[in-house]
């Protein structure tokens, strides 16, 4: 999941016709929650805004989390690991070459709006996405089609990649079959991603008479993605209303789950863009729980009572370089030079909780496929000093964006973050522009299209395949990078079509030292994010994937 993943992204520029859905400063729920002295509503507060309601137009960990309670993928993973295991399909087969998936539905289940699930709505969904046309098949509405299932059955588009989706297939009402033309690293993991969870049927005809419009960093998302009343998924929480005075989402228990009933009746997510904000509404009892615990805060939370659970590693935090953004960065010497120039080792010790590990490539150490031959590029400012003038760009200026009104796992705090890390260029004699910009739409529109000198990013897995990192990057020409390297793309997507897990893993080494010895960017760490709970509450399973159930939630 980018920026996320995860650039990840998906953030949103709603119109004005769209609308605020409501406006004022009062949450919408009593103070407790309480009805008749139980407690039936749990309050979660996030760092950012979600940006759509659909998850197929969204690519950041923020919508996701708040999408995941209502809409349900194909497969999913094992609560608070990386397993894959069985979704909506109760299990699944791939044919030897990976180019025909077959799925086993599950029986008696159904969409929030009364339709029934099954393979031919499995279907409607895939064959929707496919025949997106317009702004749709921009990378910035449809990232995760394209990064799982490439292009669409008519690209409009010319960034748009070549289609791997063939078809899909009602077998029979509860078997889908799903063919792609060619084997692919993404699966069947991509079938486990939010961005592909099943709609009804009813619902996707409601979207397609509307339209996202737009294109590059200005762009307007349909009118259903912005408003409850017309998304419907089948899980175990149904959205009711988005309040974006309030900056809440509501969502509601949904009886007729298939699964385990969710504990809690009211489920309500709420944007608190400021860490220090969300910990104090947590001790003040006004949520029940957040997300992006700040490392200095940890133990104080812990001494009080709350509950701070830690996820394991799976994310990565990264400084870009757009080369076409100023051409000083197609020097191999000068990304050299900025490499040596950031002290990394200052960063993790500074900034991340314990556990926090300087990042060595583009994938942590928890992925198969991390190599330990990898060129390294130690803190050393005079190194970055004599690189820098052996280019000829001793007076090297360089513009560099961060994010503001944000928090990520992999970023707990961007600003601080960001200043070490100009302090550290300074030394070694480059001119820094800051650049802050507002973390959504702002700096993930900018991002995306490379109009940042340097930026900060990064990434947390989606499942896991070393593939899922470094092909999310490198698997091919990307504006947020703006290079061409066939050294690198050859490499990366080496390990893609390959069958053999051993093989495809020494394939993935491969690829992390032909990609460091090129260095597009410099990586910077990986670290635990930190999650919060009231003293009250049975939490849920904490998932390295950020992917937590909240229908496990329960108060004591």
């Amino acid at each position: 999941m980018r920026i996320s993943k995860s650039r990840a992204v998906r953030a949103v520029t709603a119109a004005l016709a769209v609308g605020m859905i409501a406006t004022g400063c009062a949450s919408e729920r009593g103070k407790d929650g309480d009805k008749g002295g139980e407690k039936d509503t749990f309050v979660f507060a996030g760092a950012g805004d979600p940006g759509s309601l659909d998850p197929a137009l969204a690519s950041d960990g923020e919508t996701f989390r708040v999408t995941r309670q209502a809409f349900e993928a194909l497969l999913e993973h094992e609560a608070g690991g990386s397993k894959l295991v069985g979704g909506l399909a109760e299990s699944w087969t791939g044919n030897p070459a990976g180019t025909v998936w077959t799925f086993n539905l599950r029986k008696g289940v159904k969409f929030h709006d009364g339709e029934a699930f099954n393979a031919a709505a499995v279907c409607a969904n895939y064959d929707h996405w496919f025949n997106w046309k317009g702004t749709y098949q921009s990378s910035a509405v449809s990232y995760y089609w394209q990064k799982i299932m490439g292009g669409f059955a008519k690209n409009e588009d010319k960034e748009a990649p070549k289609a791997n989706y063939k078809s899909c297939t009602a077998k029979d009402e509860n078997t889908a079959v799903i063919e792609v033309h060619e084997p692919s690293a993404n699966l069947p993991g991509g079938f486990s991603l939010q961005a592909l969870a099943i709609h009804s049927p009813k619902a996707l005809k409601e979207y397609e008479k509307q339209a996202a419009s737009g294109k590059g960093e200005a762009i307007t998302y349909p009118k259903y993605s912005q408003e409850a009343g017309t998304v419907a998924g089948t899980g175990p929480y149904k959205v009711v209303k988005w309040n974006k005075g309030n900056k809440e989402i509501t969502l509601e228990r949904f009886d007729d789950y298939w699964g385990e009933k969710a504990k809690v009746k009211n489920l309500v997510f709420r944007t608190i863009a400021t860490e220090e904000g969300r910990r104090q509404a947590l001790q003040a009892g006004d949520i029940d729980g957040y997300d992006l615990v700040s490392p200095a805060d940890v133990k104080t939370l812990e001494q009080g009572g709350f509950q701070v659970p830690t996820r394991d590693v799976f994310n990565l935090f990264y400084v870009g370089m757009t080369q076409e953004k100023n051409p000083a960065l197609k020097k191999p010497q000068v990304r050299q030079a900025i490499a040596h120039a950031i002290d990394r080792e200052n960063i993790v010790k500074t900034q991340l909780p314990e556990g926090g590990k300087v990042a060595t490539q583009f994938m942590p150490d928890t992925v198969a496929g991390w190599s330990d031959k990898v060129k390294t590029y130690p803190h050393d400012t005079n190194k970055a000093k004599q690189l820098l003038a052996a280019a000829g760009e001793s007076k090297l200026k360089l513009e560099f964006c961060y994010p503001t009104e944000v928090t990520r796992p992999y970023m707990p705090a961007p600003q601080d973050m960001f200043e070490l890390m100009k302090s550290d260029l300074e030394k070694a004699g480059v001119t820094v522009t800051p650049k802050p910009m507002k973390w959504a739409p702002d700096y993930l529109d900018a991002t995306e299209a490379g109009a940042c000198a340097l930026h900060m990013l990064g990434w947390t897995g989606d499942f896991n395949d070393g593939y899922n990192f470094i092909g999310t990057w490198f698997a091919k020409y990307d504006k947020q990078w703006g290079f061409k390297e066939p050294k690198v793309f050859d490499a990366v997507n080496a390990g893609s079509k390959i069958g053999d897990p051993a093989k495809r893993v020494d394939a993935y080494k491969k690829a992390n030292e032909a990609i460091m010895e090129y260095l597009p960017g410099l990586p910077i760490s990986s670290s635990p994010p930190a999650i919060a709970f009231g003293k009250n509450v049975n939490p849920p399973k904490v998932s390295p994937l950020t992917q937590e159930n909240f229908a496990e939630v329960s108060f004591k």
